[in-house]
């Protein structure tokens, strides 16, 4: 054991000459090496985080001097605790002579484009590109998106049905199209390995496309294009203005098209309005099926930060995601984002993850584009949701109901405004003393009320959007 930490002191030392100092002691710093055994390293990280990180910022690094250090055959197996568990998960990653190699569902394998201008007889399968992190196992499904993913999932299980050809997917940033397309590109290779799948972004085609103008291989440039039998192209509004790229794109789309061959594309807007997009080609936009991915709704939210959290091996308490789920509203990128900054704090600054963390991340990464809260607003939210006459809220009745509302009113206050618990008192004619009880009730109430804790959280959404 003295030997194995020597070793990695050793490949330290390497780091921490090629790292920023700020760097190593946060990613470096706190992994130790447990046990060194027939050319197998392992090292224990503080989480899954620290691994993903490592494994897309430093791999290399990292590869470089374990070889340095303990041969070139090294192997390399992590373990990491489950954040607040004592349970060791490890996970093993294999060397090929040349680098270290993941071998888990979730690595993103490093890949070279598929060429357009290699035309040696087009061999029968090419690289579609896909992430395999993005599967419609992995995408979470609620009423915002569901039309959008049932059809992706139609596409993918039977793709000699063309129904919904082409597909044209829009939505803000952040929504999950990429995902969608994606999903739909690994279904069918799974189902069908071999389907000429490719995945490419609109800027990927435009730089192939300005290539081969250059080189004179505008027709290799078509004819790759056109022997794909699954072709998703994601961001097509990028095409917008560029009218060499339309014009070839056109006749790529008809001729796919027309042989039956499936297009899937998205774009953050609805065909209709595309500005600097030709008319013929948003007509063909429009002979399939166009499908929106809304923005997600509370639901989904909910369900992608407790997969995320589960898939970081992260422990979070209902009343945080809960939170998350209702002041994080624009997209999935953005809940994903205020995650990724949790396991931060939880592992290299060692901070239970509270509400009021989360209230700080969110204040630091999420972009504050909601309407200022006010106790009126509050207010009127409040009696709009439960059915009742808002003067009620302000008036002197004990009725149940009203007294319930009246509380959740002054909470909601307390927390969402900064408003102290006196001037809550003074809108309502009461003391802050009965402020500061009604919180307390209305937090006991929530910590044993399942059906109220509902409530509260669908209130608090309501008045973020």
């Amino acid at each position: 054991m003295n030997n194995v930490a020597q070793q990695w002191n050793k490949c330290l030392d390497i780091i921490r000459d090629n790292l920023p100092t700020e760097q190593f002691d946060a990613w470096f710093a706190p992994i130790v090496a447990v046990d060194y055994t027939d050319n197998n390293v392992t090292l224990k990280a503080p989480s899954r985080f620290f691994i993903e990180q490592i494994e897309e910022r430093y791999i290399n690094l990292l590869s470089a001097a374990l070889r340095r250090v303990f041969g070139n055959d090294v192997r390399l197996t992590y373990r990491f605790n489950v954040v607040g568990s004592d349970d060791d998960t490890a996970i093993e990653q294999m060397e090929d002579n040349s680098s270290l190699k993941i071998k888990r569902d979730l690595k993103i394998r490093q890949r070279r484009l598929a060429n357009p201008f290699e035309h040696e007889d087009l061999p029968q399968d090419i690289d579609p590109q896909l992430n395999p992190r993005y599967t419609f196992e992995n995408y979470c499904s609620s009423t915002s998106n569901k039309l959008a993913v049932s059809i992706g999932q139609a596409i993918a299980l039977h793709p000699e049905v063309k129904t919904y050809n082409p597909l044209f997917v829009f939505g803000s940033t952040g929504v999950g199209k990429t995902h969608l397309l994606q999903a739909i590109g690994i279904k069918v290779k799974e189902n069908y390995p071999l389907t000429r799948v490719l995945y490419v972004t609109a800027r990927v085609f435009e730089s192939q496309y300005t290539t081969a103008v250059k080189q004179n291989k505008i027709n290799d440039f078509i004819n790759f294009y056109q022997s794909i039998d699954l072709l998703l192209l994601d961001d097509i509004q990028e095409f917008a203005g560029k009218t060499g790229t339309q014009n070839t794109f056109f006749h790529i789309f008809n001729h796919l098209h027309q042989h039956q061959r499936q297009l899937v594309m998205s774009s953050d807007c609805r065909p209709s309005e595309m500005d600097g997009m030709e008319q013929r080609l948003i007509s063909r936009f429009k002979w399939g099926m166009t499908v929106e991915l809304e923005k997600p709704d509370y639901a989904l939210r909910r369900e992608v930060l407790a997969r995320r959290a589960a898939q970081d091996g992260l422990r979070i308490d209902d009343e945080v995601l809960d939170y998350i789920a209702a002041h994080v509203t624009d997209s999935i990128r953005e809940l994903e984002g205020v995650m990724v900054s949790l396991l931060a704090h939880a592992t290299v600054l060692n901070q239970d993850i509270t509400v009021q963390l989360a209230r700080t991340v969110i204040g630091n990464t999420v972009k504050d584009n909601k309407r200022e809260l006010t106790f009126e607003i509050i207010a009127e939210t409040v009696a709009n949701y439960y059915n009742l006459d808002l003067q009620l809220l302000y008036g002197k009745s004990r009725k149940r109901e009203i007294s319930d509302a009246r509380q959740l009113l002054m909470y909601l206050a307390k927390k969402e405004t900064k408003l102290s618990s006196t001037v809550i008192g003074n809108k309502l004619e009461r003391t802050h003393a009965t402020v500061l009880h009604a919180c307390t009730q209305i937090e006991q109430r929530m910590s044993v009320e399942k059906e109220f804790n509902s409530e509260v959280a669908a209130i608090t959404q309501s008045l973020f959007e």
